[in-house]
């Protein structure tokens, strides 16, 4: 027993934590969620959590780093922590599929983050608000001609429609990669799913079934070029740097997962926010563009759409007062440090005013801060743009039906009405 170790479960013996990898725990209501995270925060070293399952990170039990200051220290020192295997916590047999540049470090990180900034950094910002605008638009048009309902599809469709316009897949191809998605993200909720069998194999074969597809938009692309970003990222560049088959295959995977998912659930989370808070909506419905780009982060700060990301210690390490030993497995809780009381006032309060606000929903400072966190930012923008202004009422009905999982803050039922 590391030292480390010692120190969190002699603090912590009269209450065992609960494992924040097992889904059950975030469908808990978020009052008790709060207040076992604001335990936790109080303590003064990161809580070890009990092994769970026998292969990867839960093998040997890991620290839960729920403080803002903590999560902020290790993203900022990849030379100490590890980012290989940051978002899987999956069989072995799934890793090829999971080999993006979220799960690498450095120089293999940067190499291959250098090559897709180039086709999706700031500098695109203008082309893809004009996207994204025109994209929103649609959207709301065909939820008005359709009328009341299901809200998850309209907010699913804004990142596929915008992502899939800059890599030149069609539209008729756009609920494939809806029902890929809802297959890869939403494998571990029992109800979508049977047993861990055959949630392992219909994951697996959605893996494999976007593989297959950017395989074959790659070999389209490489005898066909366009102006898109497949083929920009197909293409030798300028310095002899291009994308592999295998590289373009778990860019593609993260894109589609990371970028569809999440954006998403944002848009959803800020339509329940602002018909639980309609002080809030009226508020940013008196001067929208003066107060969206506060709402925004808001919404961020409070729905956080990404639970959590996963570090290894490199070698024996301090961070801020905790020792950690080499190979100690690490889980970087963002939920948590976007309602750390020593950083946010009144930290559960949803207030679009709130300025400044340093929240961890795309990742702390470091290098593997949020590539796409613009574009998500754009996208959530002009969709609340365009709701707000075609369909000033629109609220949730009903209550919102959770995902079980413990990586996303996502929804498998979600109706809205107006």
């Amino acid at each position: 027993m590391s030292p480390s170790e010692a120190t969190s479960r002699s603090a912590t013996t009269a209450a065992k934590p609960p494992d924040f990898l097992d889904p059950s725990f975030w469908l808990r209501p978020r009052d008790e969620r709060a207040a076992v995270f604001e335990r936790l925060r109080a303590l003064p070293h990161p809580e070890f959590v009990p092994p769970r399952l026998p292969w990867g990170p839960m093998a040997n039990g890991y620290y839960a780093v729920v403080k803002h200051a903590d999560i902020a220290e290790v993203s900022r020192r990849p030379q100490d922590f590890s980012s290989e295997g940051a978002t899987s916590i999956l069989p072995p047999e799934m890793d090829e599929f999971y080999g993006s540049m979220i799960n690498m470090d450095n120089p293999e990180h940067s190499r291959l983050r250098r090559i897709v900034a180039r086709s999706f950094g700031r500098g695109m910002a203008p082309k893809f608000e004009a996207m994204s605008r025109q994209v929103a638009r649609r959207i709301v048009d065909e939820l008005i001609e359709r009328g009341p309902g299901d809200f998850i599809r309209p907010a699913a469709e804004m990142p596929i429609a915008v992502l899939s316009t800059m890599m030149g897949i069609p539209g008729e191809d756009y609920e494939f990669l809806f029902e890929r998605t809802n297959t890869i993200m939403g494998g571990v909720d029992p109800e979508l799913a049977a047993t861990p069998e055959e949630t392992a194999a219909a994951v697996l074969g959605a893996l494999r079934d976007l593989g297959n597809y950017i395989g074959r938009l790659r070999e389209d692309r490489l005898a066909h070029p366009t102006g898109d970003v497949i083929t920009k990222l197909v293409q030798v560049q300028e310095d002899g740097e291009q994308l592999t088959h295998q590289e373009l295959v778990s860019f593609f995977i993260l894109l589609v997962n990371a970028g569809m998912e999440t954006t998403r659930n944002a848009i959803a989370q800020a339509l329940a926010l602002l018909t639980a808070h309609p002080d809030q909506r009226q508020l940013l419905q008196s001067d929208f563009e003066a107060h969206a780009k506060n709402a925004v982060e808001e919404i961020l700060r409070v729905g956080t759409p990404i639970n959590w990301m996963r570090r290894t210690a490199t070698g024996d390490c301090e961070m801020n007062g905790h020792r950690f030993r080499k190979g100690d497995e690490i889980f970087l809780f963002y939920w948590s440090a976007n309602h750390d009381e020593k950083v946010f006032a009144d930290p559960y309060r949803f207030d679009i005013t709130r300025d400044p606000n340093p929240q961890l929903a795309f990742g702390a400072v470091g290098p593997h801060f949020c590539l796409g966190a613009h574009l998500a930012r754009i996208e959530i923008v002009a969709m609340l743009r365009e709701l707000l202004t075609s369909l000033p009422d629109i609220r949730v009905d009903g209550e919102p039906v959770r995902l079980a999982s413990s990586f996303i803050e996502g929804f498998k039922e979600f109706r809205c009405a107006f």
